[in-house]
């Protein structure tokens, strides 16, 4: 099998422009090529104008003399195998002590199917409600008035915080063991759409997210696992340097063979348990910031020009990346094209905003995070949780800012260049719900941050031309975008270094940044599991 690299054809091809288009790259004729594939297709705007940038398997009748005539080519080469070696293998078990998994995001998900389907019979235990009856408390607190919910909101509940997101299913974490290939297959037999299997940015939206996460919930349960809902892990039992349980709640022990926490970025009371019985941690970097809101339109006629709103091409994103004077930088986060920005607060008291977007992506209006960077460096000394105080601090003045009642603080653009709170929206409305209360938003953020975003603003504006339009709309606060400490673990067994039978995975405990790596850290985690028997 051959594998054919940037081929690139206009937005408006025709259906055989492909093929052709293979044949005069390969040098041969309509017969000689046996099979083609899409194995990934791009939107390339980089040069001033649009097209569809594919990469193709060909299989043709006589690899050696084709590959032979071409000689060295940069975008024509032998397919790799990209297979993944799935552990399904039946492995001896205690039915009395199985493996116990914290959490339902994507980390806890795929790393219970995969110790499902080796015959383990995991127990996942969610703080949160199911996906359905989560999405009820969710545009409940957004829309309806309904009172906000601790233990199911953005950040707690079946699917963890990815569920109310764009649903990006691209990283850039490194994939020799071909895992991401195998997730995204496994999404598609659980109900997300196909195209995620050859976009080079796949995305799949909250409304097909949720489909998915109860139909991986309910395979684990066909296979013999169990998961309970309403159960936060409150203590754990350490004895001689093993986990032994964990005590929920509402004061029930499970015992358990394997302990695997993946438990997200927000499950600060539990980062605090575990430190209170010794658990390692480390500082790492984390981002603050708010979230900005163009008009859709802008973004799509900036970056597609003629081909702007084309149905083919769908909303147009962006991505940015500024080093300022500073000595920070400033970037764009989960960027949801066609989007809303929306509540994404864990405990009361606090504003915290996230992005989220539809699978169809045909909101008004595009966001994303306006990230600037926190160091450990920034955080008093010898405080490896300082950082979750920090996000706290900032997260209470932004709900003191909103008025206190879920109302978010928001800015113009323009006002924040000019140093002058805001009074009123220009031509951009804000989407965010409960709603915004309009003021100035260095009331609430680190002087630092505001510098960086103010001078990062032009730099971003050359290249994304619009960018710097003084109605967009800033939004407060947005301090979730990875966890601000990391639980050290051995390398080979992924166990905590100091905990035998502890397993800290995913975005949580530092070792993932999205759906997809979280996922496959969960896999990764599971497979060590399966390696020892």
């Amino acid at each position: 099998m051959l594998q054919l690299s940037q081929v690139l054809l206009p937005v408006d091809h025709r259906d055989d422009d492909l093929r052709a288009a293979v044949l005069k790259l390969l040098g041969v004729r309509d017969d000689e090529v046996i099979s083609l594939k899409v194995k990934q297709r791009a939107i390339d705007a980089r040069r001033g104008h649009v097209e569809f940038s594919f990469t193709l398997l060909v299989e043709v009748k006589d690899e050696v003399r084709v590959l032979k005539r071409i000689g060295n080519s940069p975008r024509i080469g032998l397919a790799a195998d990209e297979t993944y070696r799935e552990i399904a293998r039946q492995v001896a078990h205690s039915p009395s002590l199985r493996p116990v998994i914290v959490g339902t995001g994507p980390c806890g998900l795929f790393c219970g199917l995969l110790l499902a389907r080796a015959g383990l019979k995991p127990l996942l235990l969610e703080r949160g409600k199911a996906a359905g009856d989560r999405a009820r408390d969710v545009t409940g607190f957004w829309r309806r008035g309904w009172d906000f919910n601790a233990e199911s909101n953005v950040q707690f509940g079946e699917g963890g915080a990815g569920t109310f997101s764009d649903g990006k299913l691209y990283t850039q974490i490194r994939d020799r063991e071909h895992r991401i290939p195998w997730l995204l297959r496994e999404m598609v037999a659980a109900g997300a759409p196909e195209d995620i299997l050859i976009k080079s940015r796949p995305h799949i939206g909250t409304d097909r997210l949720i489909k998915v996460v109860r139909h991986v919930r309910e395979e684990i349960i066909a296979l013999g696992g169990e998961v309970r809902f309403g159960a936060r892990v409150a203590d754990v039992v350490i004895e001689d340097g093993v986990m032994r349980a964990v005590t929920l709640a509402d004061g029930a022990t499970i015992e358990g063979s394997r302990f695997i926490f993946g438990i997200g970025h927000s499950s600060r009371d539990t980062f605090y348990m575990l430190h209170r019985h010794g658990v390692p941690f480390e500082a790492k970097p984390f981002s603050i910031g708010v979230r900005i809101e163009h008009p859709q339109r802008l973004i799509d006629r900036t970056l597609y020009g003629k081909w702007a709103g084309d149905a083919r091409l769908g909303s147009a994103p962006y991505k940015f990346v500024a080093h300022c004077g500073t000595g920070r930088a400033a970037y764009s986060f989960c960027m949801c094209p066609g989007g809303l920005v929306v509540a994404a607060s864990s405990e009361p008291g606090m504003i915290v905003t996230n992005g989220m977007s539809s699978y169809a992506r045909e909101e008004a209006n595009a966001n994303s995070g306006f990230m600037v960077d926190v160091r450990p460096a920034d955080m008093p000394a010898g405080d490896v949780l300082a950082g979750i105080e920090f996000q706290r601090s900032i997260e209470r003045r932004a709900f003191v800012l909103g008025g206190g009642n879920y109302h978010a603080p928001a800015q113009l653009l323009g006002d924040l260049m000019a140093g002058r709170a805001s009074t009123g929206p220009g031509t951009v409305a804000p989407s965010y719900q409960p709603g915004v209360v309009w003021t100035d938003l260095r009331e609430c953020l680190p002087e630092y941050t505001i510098e960086t975003i103010h001078e990062a603003i032009p730099r971003i504006n050359k290249s994304l031309p619009g960018f710097a339009l003084e109605d967009a709309v800033l939004t407060g606060v947005e301090t979730r975008s990875s966890s601000p400490a990391r639980i050290p673990r051995d390398p080979q067994t992924l166990e905590c270094i100091s905990v035998k039978h502890f397993y800290p995975a995913g975005e949580g405990a530092g070792y993932a940044g999205g759906i997809i790596s979280a996922a496959a850290d969960g896999m990764r985690v599971a497979e060590a599991i399966l390696r020892e028997g």
